[in-house]
């Protein structure tokens, strides 16, 4: 099922051809700097089968992106239910990973901002978050154009005391604002 299309990409179920590239970049140091670990190939399908349980129980999801004109799978943009114990969750988490050649030419903001519309419009969010390490700042960069405000920083309760990573940056946006944007 295709979810939505923007000029130049394609948000849709997961295909089993997708498995492999998605692998590949989840074993990429780069794609998966700001991550505490890259995955195996063993995580990356455990993974995968958790995003495609929430798309079947929640009728929404991680989706899998396509670049048209290629019509190759580059990663994946969606939202997700995050659980963990935070002032915010249980929440709706807009989020995306792809691969590092699809990178700087603006397909995250592009699907993000695909996503929102979906979100908002059809499946009648009210509020959606977004959040990631301080220290990625590209991530934070898609949230700012998207329309997505800061609202506080927090320490990641699943990432170890130590980790660089742990102190996290939280944005959101609700649907009030979203739909006064005129978008």
């Amino acid at each position: 099922m295709i979810y939505m299309e923007t000029q130049r990409l394609r948000l849709r179920d997961w295909e089993e051809n997708d498995f492999a590239i998605f692998s590949q970049m989840n074993m990429d140091e780069e794609v998966m700097e700001y991550f505490p670990k890259t995955l195996t190939a063993e995580e990356s399908l455990q993974f995968n089968q958790a995003i495609q349980t929430e798309l079947k129980e929640c009728g929404f999801g991680l989706y899998a992106v396509e670049e048209k004109e290629q019509n190759e799978f580059i990663g994946f943009i969606g939202f997700h239910k995050a659980t963990f114990e935070a002032d915010f969750t249980p929440c709706v988490e807009i989020g995306w990973r792809l691969k590092k050649e699809a990178w700087g030419k603006g397909f995250a903001t592009e699907g993000a901002m695909a996503c929102l519309h979906y979100g908002f419009t059809v499946l009648g969010f009210e509020d959606v978050y977004s959040f990631t390490a301080e220290i990625n700042e590209p991530s934070q960069n898609v949230m700012k154009k998207i329309g997505l405000e800061f609202k506080q920083f927090f320490e990641h309760p699943k990432l170890p005391l130590e980790s660089p990573l742990r102190k996290h940056v939280l944005f959101h946006i609700n649907r009030h604002d979203y739909l006064k944007r005129g978008e």
